[in-house]
């Protein structure tokens, strides 16, 4: 086990977007396919309801009506039901909205946010260099960049806690786990932020284990388990998105190792359909 304190883990969706599948599975299909907006709900034994993300809302398709921004809707098309939120999907788990105490966000894209002013009483975890590289975008530079401010309330700084401790490299049992910085963001070695940057600046995915799996939910640094299986990179294209196209294929190439190094790890990727269908809680019918 990678992690000292095992925890609960549920995985949903809010939502998905469509996009052709060549565009991140090289040598895929022409044909757009759906990819789920997925999230987490983690039960720490201390800390209680976490959630990883938390997909789409209604209010996305509120901050995309007028342009610019309506730009990355139609760029993207979604498809969303009420019955696909998060807090619907926390219900299901006998959670309201309130239990949620931390949300830690990977990234600062629409898919990934727009339900954040559902939990008015959460906290917000994130990499500060993930915030830093959107906050001041002006209004076109940040729909290319997939982050809109309006989906963040308006004390979203107040009730900040941006992950400040130094990042360590990180082992067990003798093998090194193949990221170069990982930071134990509750210091008791349950939930691990990983820096897997590429696709967002700051994008962190999170490494945790419950009591029969280990599991590596690696945000966007792939879209599909197929990607890492297959060491399919995305189209070139898809480049025209990414903070940063060589680390993302650096990133890339860490994840591939470590499928290939801890192949018992559970890779989640949070866009992944297969992913969902296989290791998901409920889920929808796509």
């Amino acid at each position: 086990m990678l992690t000292t304190t095992p925890v609960e883990l549920y995985l949903g969706a809010a939502g998905y977007c469509t996009h052709p599948e060549f565009l991140t599975l090289r040598g895929g299909r022409l044909k757009p396919v759906p990819f789920p907006a997925g999230f987490a709900c983690i039960i720490h034994p201390v800390h209680g309801p976490i959630l990883l993300d938390t997909g789409y809302s209604s209010r996305f398709f509120t901050e995309t009506a007028h342009l610019p921004n309506a730009l990355y809707r139609h760029i993207t098309p979604v498809v969303y039901r009420e019955e696909d939120s998060a807090v619907h999907f926390l219900a299901g788990l006998g959670l309201k909205a309130s239990d949620i105490r931390y949300i830690i966000l990977s990234h600062f894209h629409g898919d990934h946010i727009a339900g954040v002013r559902d939990f008015p009483e959460a906290q917000f975890i994130y990499l500060p260099r993930a915030y830093d590289a959107v906050r001041s975008l002006g209004s076109i530079a940040a729909v290319k960049a997939g982050y809109l401010s309006g989906l963040l309330p308006e004390d979203f700084a107040a009730r900040s806690l941006p992950v400040t401790r130094q990042p360590e490299r990180w082992t067990r049992a003798g093998e090194e786990f193949p990221f170069d910085e990982v930071y134990d963001i509750f210091a008791d070695g349950s939930l691990l932020g990983v820096d897997v940057s590429g696709h967002a600046e700051g994008m962190m995915g999170l490494l945790l284990r419950t009591e029969e799996h280990d599991y590596f939910l690696c945000a966007d640094a792939v879209w599909s388990s197929r990607a890492f299986r297959e060491q399919r990179r995305p189209h070139a294209l898809a480049g025209i998105i990414m903070s940063d196209r060589q680390e993302y294929h650096r990133n890339f190439d860490k994840l591939v190792q470590l499928h290939q190094q801890f192949p018992h790890i559970r890779i989640v990727p949070s866009h992944c359909r297969d992913v969902l269908d296989a290791w998901g809680t409920g889920g929808q019918d796509l």
